[in-house]
């Protein structure tokens, strides 16, 4: 757990914050855009049923990121989904995470659906994790975007 303070008052693009952990199963955590393939930076402009976004974050199931909070934070919202470059393949489920417990899962999400609405509360929170996994059935063209992510502190 780190030391200091958390985000500061007012509401933050998750994508601007610096995170303590970021682990994703197929090339790095990216900022701002999908997935894409290995390298870092090679993905396109996060797309979700057709709806773009400009901040957000891509990664491939099995992915893990971790936030310090330090207990002044109280929600986060984001749509979320799997990128339209993978067309109609992949699927994953999406959670989201305040101090080890569950806040908000968004069910199995596939390449045909477009983007569901996640919020959760965060109040108290020190940590918050954001968690891909690949539905139970391998990950496959899991490229996953938490798309337009705000937190909310203060």
């Amino acid at each position: 757990m780190s030391c200091g303070s958390g985000p500061s008052a007012g509401t933050h693009a998750l994508s601007d914050l610096a995170w303590e952990s970021a682990v994703s199963a197929w090339g790095p955590v990216e900022h701002d855009r999908s997935n894409g393939e290995q390298a870092a930076s090679d993905g396109k402009t996060l797309t979700i049923g057709g709806t773009t976004y400009a901040k957000g974050l891509g990664v491939h199931a099995a992915s893990d990121i971790t936030y310090y909070l330090g207990g002044g934070c109280s929600s986060l919202s984001t749509d979320v989904g799997v990128d339209d470059e993978v067309g109609a393949n992949g699927s994953v489920d999406f959670q989201i995470y305040r101090d080890g417990t569950l806040a908000a899962d968004s069910g199995v999400v596939t390449g045909n659906d477009g983007p569901r609405r996640l919020t959760a509360n965060l109040a108290g929170g020190a940590e918050l994790r954001l968690v891909v996994t690949d539905a139970g059935d391998g990950n496959t063209y899991d490229h996953a975007d938490w798309a337009g992510p705000v937190l909310t502190c203060g």
